[in-house]
């Protein structure tokens, strides 16, 4: 049994250690213990709960309403991580910028970003967006359809992002891509950029945006952009979305070409 006097020597390191880092023990209530509770209590997954709200509370046929009904259930009922609003500005800067017409999307999740990318793109633009997990993507899919998207604008495809890729000049009919958004698993980050570069999917300017390189991280991505010298590349440091105090970013590459 552990003396009062012991206690009371490691009180001052456990207050420290909550105070230094409580948004990372926010963030794990809101993510994990809310979400398991509210999974047990409603019968639902949270990107189901998520898409009810969303449908009572935005217009169809708006993407703007219905990025804003995401953002308020985001930030203030359950956690879900989707790029969010201040770093989705930075999306929307580098599309705006780009005019990408052939864009490829590895991660949508529940549509958040799906939409807010759409939303973006020049008039003939088609958007690709792959989603492994067939409850996630059917729920993005009416997500897309609620914002006023249809097939010749955004394609969902549903199934993992390293067999899909191969596949994507064969059964899609793609040459090059203009823009690629990453926001799936971390871990195939990495690989799936090699992909993109082994197929020749990648031209000569071709941008590829990849969220929370920082949090939770990416560091065989990083890594690699050091040292293959085939991408100007700089990181948007920013906060992870819908939090506070716990630093992330983005990274931004430019693909320069084999030398």
């Amino acid at each position: 049994m552990v003396s009062p006097a012991i206690a009371l020597a490691f009180l001052p390191l456990l207050l420290t250690l909550i105070i230094r880092y409580r948004y990372y023990f926010v963030l794990f209530y809101r993510a994990v213990l809310v979400r398991i509770w509210k999974d047990c209590v409603t019968g639902l997954s949270r990107e189901e709960r998520a898409f009810q709200y969303v449908l009572t509370n935005s217009t169809p046929g708006d993407p703007d309403s219905i990025l804003d009904a995401f953002d308020y259930w985001c930030s203030k009922v359950e956690f879900i991580s989707n790029i969010g609003p201040k770093k989705g500005k930075i999306l929307d800067r580098l599309l705006m910028e780009q005019s990408p017409l052939t864009v490829l999307e590895l991660g949508a999740h529940c549509g958040y970003s799906t939409v807010r990318i759409a939303r973006a793109l020049p008039l003939g633009a088609r958007l690709y967006s792959i989603e492994m997990d067939q409850g996630n993507a059917a729920i993005a899919e009416k997500i897309i359809r609620l914002a006023g998207f249809d097939d010749d604008t955004v394609e969902l495809i549903v199934n993992p992002s390293d067999e899909v890729i191969p596949r994507l000049r064969s059964d899609y009919n793609l040459e090059r891509l203009d823009f690629v958004f990453m926001d799936h698993w971390k871990k195939c980050y990495l690989p799936d950029l090699q992909l993109l570069e082994g197929y020749g999917l990648l031209g000569k300017g071709s941008m590829i945006v990849a969220d929370n390189v920082l949090f939770p991280g990416a560091p065989k991505f990083l890594r690699y952009l050091r040292k293959c010298g085939l991408y100007e590349w700089k990181i948007h440091r920013a906060t992870l979305e819908y939090s506070r105090g716990i630093r992330d970013g983005m990274a931004e590459l430019i693909y320069q070409g084999i030398k």
